[in-house]
């Protein structure tokens, strides 16, 4: 039985854009430097509901296991237990994760913002055929001659 695909992180609204400015600019995904970038806490905001320091000043429950605080290769796979893909298309944690992994956190477990409604995306299906159709139909082709 296959796992259900993991929510991406960089396909919400506007994470893929931060993402390509943190390439440009490092200083994007530095979360000390956040009032030198205001679309971060735009973003975050259209897409958490909260801006940085408002997940920063969040209360959290007394059970709280500091996510937030994991390096970035611990974040991942903390992350991925809890369905999100928070990597890039080369498997490496996102550059913005710093500013990400907090309101992210806060959101998809109530403790403050929101998430977006996930589009409804039908699971893949499972090939049978692990050699796919091309095979076949190449076959097909060889008879023929």
């Amino acid at each position: 039985m296959t796992q259900p695909a993991l929510r991406r992180l960089i396909d919400l609204p506007g994470i893929a854009d931060l993402e390509a400015k943190a390439l440009m600019k490092p200083g994007h995904a530095d979360p000390s430097r956040r009032d030198e970038f205001p679309e971060v806490d735009a973003v975050l905001m259209a897409v958490f509901g909260l801006t940085a320091e408002a997940a920063e000043d969040a209360a959290r429950p007394d059970d709280w296991d500091g996510i937030e605080r994991l390096s970035p290769l611990d974040q991942v796979e903390a992350f991925a237990a809890e369905g999100w893909d928070v990597t890039d298309a080369k498997k490496k944690p996102l550059r913005m994760l710093a500013v990400l992994a907090e309101p992210l956190a806060l959101a998809m477990r109530g403790v403050a913002g929101s998430l977006p409604e996930a589009p409804f995306v039908p699971e893949p299906k499972e090939d049978t055929d692990p050699w796919g159709a091309g095979l076949a139909a190449e076959a097909v082709r060889f008879r023929k001659r």
